[in-house]
């Protein structure tokens, strides 16, 4: 990938995105500006269908596009990528175990394929066009249904050894604590994400002795109905239970990035994925953790905690704007 400064200085021409999530598909033509210009979606097939499902799914939104043929292709995919953007590894939500996604995907549309992790790519896509440019030192913290992250230094993102930095949701929080789809206990984002809204909305529910008739209203009576989106929408609405939800998942989102901060030292700390779609509910609390919790506070500067500003298709922006760049 070049230096950043050298990226004005090439063509802007058409890159297809692709992100794959854990529910549904999404392509994008992409232009250099990071503007998406057409996009289409497929369902995610289920995580015990094989590669090849997944892949089928990719070539067809791929061909829906009307983008020239030649252009290149970047898949956002949660999980770790190898370093060179050829291997999934290991992937939580697809069957892909030591998966040459990217040659498979070559020899399908006869084009070239970067492949990348999703945080990652919404980290570079948040530094080229979104809540951190011109920021040399970039922390992008992605919270959905579990955390990820990506790190852009100096201009280029820091995939690590094995290409497999940023894996931030899986820090250790709380030893022994809630159990994790990795195999370990308490990390981070069981605290601090999607899931964790859902933990803290039926555990308070459950707890809740007096009225409870807007989560009635809200179809989130029985705590098995609650979702991290209608607790989002009761919160906005000023509900004191779902105001309670967000800021102790806030709280636990500040505390983590304090250790981040600690020990990567950023710029700014961008704060990116579904969860963050709640906005300064979500936000103010994890500034304040932030900023009571890290270390030497009182004696540096804390950097600033904000909203990515690409939205929901940081990931699919991302993944264009590193194909483009990637041969």
């Amino acid at each position: 990938m070049p230096d950043s400064e050298d990226l004005t200085l090439r063509p802007s021409d058409d890159a297809v995105g692709v992100d794959i999530g854990g529910t549904k598909i999404a392509a994008g033509r992409v232009d250099g500006q990071g503007v998406v210009h057409e996009q289409v979606q497929r369902p995610t097939p289920p995580r015990t269908a094989p590669p090849r499902d997944v892949e089928d799914a990719i070539v067809a939104a791929v061909g829906e596009l009307r983008v020239d043929s030649r252009a290149p292709v970047g898949v956002g995919a949660a999980g770790f990528v190898n370093a060179a953007g050829r291997v999934v590894r290991f992937a939580p939500h697809v069957s892909w175990r030591e998966e040459p996604l990217a040659d498979r995907l070559e020899a399908r549309l006869g084009r070239p394929v970067h492949l990348e992790n999703d945080a990652n790519a919404a980290a570079w896509a948040e530094y080229r066009f979104g809540a951190a440019q011109d920021e040399p030192r970039v922390l992008m913290v992605t919270v959905g249904t579990g955390i990820g992250g990506g790190l852009v230094y100096q201009g280029r993102l820091e995939r690590g050894a094995q290409g497999m930095a940023g894996e931030f949701g899986h820090m250790v929080a709380v030893p022994s604590g809630r159990p994790c789809e990795c195999g370990n206990h308490g990390c981070w984002e069981q605290y601090a994400s999607g899931a964790a809204v859902r933990w803290e909305a039926r555990a308070r529910l459950q707890r809740r002795s007096g009225p409870v008739s807007a989560w009635v209203r809200a179809g989130m009576g029985d705590p098995a109905a609650v979702t991290g989106e209608r607790v989002s929408l009761l919160a906005q609405t000023g509900d004191p239970l779902a105001g309670e939800v967000f800021a102790a998942v806030g709280t636990w989102l500040g505390r983590g990035v304090a250790d981040l901060v600690a020990a990567l030292d950023p710029g700014v700390v961008v704060v990116g994925g579904g969860v963050a779609q709640a906005g300064e509910l979500l936000l103010e609390p994890a500034r304040a953790a932030l900023g009571s919790t890290l270390s030497g506070r009182g004696y540096r500067e804390c950097p600033a905690l904000v909203a990515g500003a690409v939205g929901p298709g940081a990931g699919l922006v991302g993944a264009a704007d590193l194909a483009r760049w990637a041969g």
